[in-house]
């Protein structure tokens, strides 16, 4: 896309007129926090460099990112002096800032910049842009107070021109006060006392800032709907001191009226946006007034519709264009060790996108977190889907599953509106956005029927889940499951598709990748990646029923580790990614295809009972041995434990720490053909050891209810034979629930 070019040349010519940095070589990061694989691509002179606003470009502007001056004083204490540099727009708790210190409601987090306005912008009026500053701002030019604004999450604006000096060096300072979770306002994960699933507290300004010359008549926003039924796409713009002027696309054009204009595109002949084939298309927009342009904008579209539709088979699921695509991504937190809510590059943000494709992924839910501009033109670039939450806040309101909403104050609840509507302004835009999720599990949810109507009159063009997990209501476009560590689903509705917002959470810690080096956590934890990834695959086995069934979409937690989380796909500093790129592809792409079949090799217990040979005394060494004499052993129905484990069939008891168990079976030369389609389908609690004739071929760690799972092929190939085989299983087991049951399948690929 020729885009990508242009934005490039604007970054560089933003990095030409960039002011005035200071001494970068005075700044670094702080100490003993743990930093990603990008913080050493940092430049302090020009940190984040590229355009910021993707979706409607101007030719002209200046990155003010880098070393400003600040304070973190007191409330009520006047700012007469600094107390060092910090690096914008990396907040004040982060290691990328140089500050690293909590601010807290007791104090203001201050800033002060100089800087000068190109010669070149003369008779323009000069607009100050921020990307996003958590949570209450002030700013003031000259020592003339310019602008206000309150919301952690999305860009905002002001005036600077009346404020302007004829020339010279101007002085901005900024403040902001942000009492993260003594206050009802959104604040996602973060929390003053970080623990759990609860994050380090973000202040201040944590996007870029930067400033652009327009005429007093100019664009304040484009935004292009598609229809691909009728394959046009409307374009809404908006403009400020232009009644009466026109908007042009192309040879088309419209007139501004009461602030806005529309023009409607052909676009027959066109492709259509997928995340296999993400194409976009540019366009440029010009407003014209008195005769003369006075503004040109450059933007892009996709041809992309989200909706819901029946399948043949009666379902009512998730569609894209029309047609049924499995979504299947991870939970997106987008937090980062050193920046925090801010990515130390715009290369290090489209990592984590471009590894999640590689995976073979074709979404990612947002989660309770916005995102710069710039992570959603790379999802629009690079093909994934988006789900986007509104981040949570209010936590004195945050309910259980069985309660009834919460009764939040009217201080709350104009908060949480008025950021909700600043987060449909700002990313309305993106085709990469399917769906929004305006709660979380409950957390601090509230008049949800309402919400939801909300949402739909803000943007009826996209589809609405009414609580992501917990408590839901029978509203939105979506039952949402969460399930650890699953899969799972309700039932299809006939109004709603049923969907698992939440599932797996499997952690492996990496030693010297992590937040903490102890007491990580995860919600299943593994030792290495081998078993780490056999899990992952059995949890992909187990949903291909679930999606014949009617189920729309899965979101697995996630992305990276985050903190003390180590459940991510790659460690919090992405240095490592911890599961086989090529296996991963694989076993994710397999569920947006033909669901595979299964024929019995060797029966397990689960449906109908098997007979063993089994003891609770260790046996001599050659116990798996086929030839071995287990005539002393005594015989039982499988499977073996103990009553109440959850999903185990119990018909022999085992309540000791080992079974040994033995079976023969007879097998044909057609059975054991093609070993290396062969699975395990198993239930272990905990440790599992199986042999076929004496060879090993598969070992299990800790527990999981029935589930398919890999075996070791090149063993399996030398112990089968046709006629007689001997399986042989010993299970140890240390805590808890007890159970063990073993068969074998072949996967009978899909005509």
């Amino acid at each position: 896309m020729k885009k990508s070019l242009l934005l490039g040349a604007f970054a560089l010519l933003a990095a030409a007129a960039c002011v005035t940095q200071g001494v970068a070589a005075d700044w670094k990061p702080v100490d003993g926090i743990l930093l990603s694989k990008f913080a050493k691509d940092v430049d302090p002179a020009q940190p984040l460099p590229e355009y910021p606003r993707p979706q409607m470009v101007r030719a002209d502007w200046v990155n003010l990112n880098g070393l400003w001056d600040y304070a973190i004083l007191p409330v009520g204490e006047k700012f007469e002096a600094t107390q060092g540099e910090i690096l914008v727009p990396f907040c004040a708790e982060s290691a990328l800032g140089g500050v690293g210190k909590t601010v807290g409601k007791e104090n203001n987090l201050w800033y002060k910049k100089t800087f000068e306005i190109p010669k070149e912008w003369a008779g323009k009026s000069v607009l100050l842009n921020f990307g996003a500053v958590d949570w209450r701002c002030d700013v003031w030019l000259n020592d003339v107070k310019v602008g206000s604004h309150q919301g952690g999450y999305c860009p905002f604006t002001v005036d600077l021109t009346a404020a302007l000096k004829p020339e010279g060096k101007q002085m901005l300072i900024v403040k902001v006060w942000d009492p993260t979770n003594d206050g009802v306002q959104a604040i996602g994960k973060q929390i003053k006392n970080p623990h759990g699933i609860w994050y380090t507290p973000v202040t201040g300004i944590w996007q870029t800032v930067w400033m652009e010359p327009v005429a007093k008549a100019h664009i304040t926003k484009v935004r292009p709907v598609s229809d691909i039924d009728d394959m046009t796409v409307a374009v809404f713009v908006e403009a400020e001191d232009a009644e009466g002027a026109t908007v042009a696309i192309g040879d088309k054009t419209a007139k501004v009226v009461s602030g806005k204009a529309t023009i409607t595109l052909d676009v027959k002949g066109q492709e259509l946006w997928t995340p296999d084939n993400p194409k976009l298309y540019d366009f440029s927009v010009t407003l014209a007034k008195g005769g003369e342009t006075v503004d040109k904008v450059d933007s892009y579209y996709a041809n992309r519709k989200t909706s819901l539709g029946k399948t043949p088979d009666g379902i009512t699921r998730m569609m894209l264009n029309n047609e049924f695509v499995f979504q299947h991504g991870p939970l997106d937190q987008g937090w980062w060790p050193d920046g925090l809510y801010t990515p130390p590059t715009d290369a290090g943000m489209r990592y984590d996108i471009e590894v999640l494709k590689s995976f073979g992924f074709n979404m990612l839910r947002k989660h309770i977190k916005v995102e710069p501009a710039r992570y959603y033109y790379a999802c629009d670039q690079l093909g994934m889907l988006v789900w986007q939450d509104m981040p949570s806040g209010d936590t004195a309101h945050y309910i259980r599953p069985s309660d009834p909403d919460a009764e939040r104050s009217p201080e709350s609840v104009s908060y949480y509106e008025t950021e909700l509507r600043q987060m449909f302004y700002s990313l309305d835009f993106f085709p990469c956005i399917v769906m929004w999720v305006p709660f979380n599990e409950g957390w601090g949810q509230f008049d949800t029927p309402r919400i939801v109507a909300l949402c739909r009159t803000l943007d009826p063009t996209r589809l609405v889940d009414c609580t992501s997990g917990w408590s839901d209501r029978p509203c939105g476009d979506v039952h949402d499951m969460h399930n650890y560590p699953g899969p799972g689903m309700f039932p299809p509705e006939d109004n709603r598709a049923t969907v698992l917002g939440e599932y797996g959470g499997l952690g492996l810690p990496v030693k010297g990748h992590s937040w903490k080096e102890d007491g990580n956590w995860g919600y299943v934890k593994f030792e290495d990646q081998n078993a780490l990834f056999a899990r992952y695959n059995a949890l992909n086995r187990a949903m291909r029923p679930l999606i014949t069934k009617g189920l729309s979409a899965a979101v697995y937690t996630q992305t990276t580790d985050v903190e003390i989380e180590v459940n991510g796909f790659m460690s919090y500093d992405r240095e490592v990614i911890k599961f086989p790129v090529d296996k991963m592809r694989k076993s994710n792409e397999a569920l947006r295809g033909p669901e595979m079949k299964t024929e019995i090799v060797i029966g397990c217990s689960r449906n109908e009972a098997k007979v063993w040979k089994y003891t609770f005394d260790k046996p001599a060494d050659a116990w798996n041995a086929a030839d071995f004499d287990d005539s002393a052993w005594k015989e039982g129905e499988g499977g073996f434990g103990t009553k109440g484990t959850p999903g185990a069939v119990v018909r022999t008891t085992w309540n000791g720490s080992d079974i040994w168990i033995r079976r023969a079976v007879e097998l044909t030369a057609d059975q054991i053909a093609n070993p290396e389609d062969m699975l395990a389908y198993v239930y272990h609690d905990e440790d599992a050891e199986v042999y076929i004739n004496g060879v090993k071929i598969a070992e299990f760690k800790g527990y999981q209810e029935y589930y398919y799972a890999d075996v070791d092929v090149e063993a399996l190939k030398s112990a089968l034979k046709e006629g007689k085989n001997v399986v042989a299983v010993h299970c140890h087991q240390s805590t808890g629930g007890q159970y063990i049951d073993f068969g074998l399948v072949k996967e009978i690929p899909a005509k």
